[in-house]
């Protein structure tokens, strides 16, 4: 099954410039597929675990976690059921939402800059996560104008803060052209299904009808990152969210998250996340406790 991104169309409600919404343990985030849309989305996962996929990035976060996603950039859901979170706020609103050049005025500098960076997905951590997340959680109770307000604020003190990771390596953006991002979408769906197997560089550029020498040379322009490299990232990752989920045995995580030899596994784990597996593991029991 290799479907697209699909293209999600946001409507705000009816007078509103911008969609607003929080999900909980009676009300599931029902879009986990890859997906794509022109509004900046800023998501705040209150508390759990679980795995970003953003662009040609993938990574896992822990105690939640604070993401931008920028025009266009294809993500993945961020919670489901095994998460653990408590709640997921989303705001999503389009580049232009406040009038075409009202990002352009001096006093909307810092945004300005945030979101140019947005085009590679950001993930921001420390006070600042804790904070913005409270800040967001507070516009629930707030109304149409006052949130509108806040939303600038939100925006502006991201734009001031130095805690953050920017996801993707710049240069990998998406808004450009849209055969390259059904293209790239239809290989990273095929590694998303399929990771667990071995997958060929033969069998994924017939995939997408290109020959190999041309299918990899476009997948390290688009991504920055070798197939190889993102394949074995994304077994990496899987990994890190089965050592922190699943009470199953290190050799069991290796051969479920599609690596065939232990000691390749181990030595992999160690260079992706400075710790070897079992470290992993228990540095993850004393955060826990």
């Amino acid at each position: 099954m290799n479907q697209k991104p699909t293209f999600e169309a946001i409507a705000p409600d009816f007078g509103k410039s911008f969609t607003y919404q929080r999900f909980d343990e009676n009300k599931l985030n029902a879009n986990a597929g890859w997906h794509f849309h022109p509004e900046l989305e800023l998501v705040y996962i209150n508390g759990g675990s679980g795995k970003r996929q953003i662009g040609s990035h993938v990574s896992y976060f822990r105690d939640g976690d604070l993401i931008l996603v920028g025009s266009n950039l294809p993500h993945c859901g961020f919670t489901d059921k095994l998460t653990g979170n408590k709640s997921e706020t989303v705001v999503q609103m389009k580049i232009d939402f406040l009038g075409n050049n009202f990002f352009d005025i001096p006093e909307m500098k810092k945004i300005q800059s945030l979101l140019n960076i947005s085009k590679s997905g950001i993930a921001f951590h420390g006070k600042t996560k804790k904070r913005i997340g409270e800040k967001m959680e507070i516009l629930e109770y707030q109304p149409d104008f006052q949130r509108l307000l806040s939303i600038l604020n939100i925006l502006n003190e991201l734009g001031s803060s130095d805690e953050f990771q920017v996801l993707n390596a710049e240069g990998f953006s998406m808004e450009t052209e849209v055969k390259d991002n059904d293209r790239i979408n239809v290989v990273f769906n095929h590694v998303k299904t399929n990771f667990k197997e071995d997958i060929s560089l033969e069998e994924i550029a017939n995939l997408v009808s290109m020959t190999i020498p041309s299918f990899c040379r476009y997948f390290k322009k688009i991504t920055n990152k070798t197939f190889v490299q993102f394949v074995n990232e994304y077994r990496l990752v899987h990994a890190s969210k089965l050592l922190a989920e699943q009470p199953i045995s290190i050799t069991e995580v290796c051969f479920e998250s599609g690596f065939n030899n232990f000691s390749h596994f181990n030595k992999s784990f160690k260079a992706f996340t400075g710790q070897n597996p079992s470290e992993y593991r228990n540095q993850l029991k004393t955060v826990l406790q």
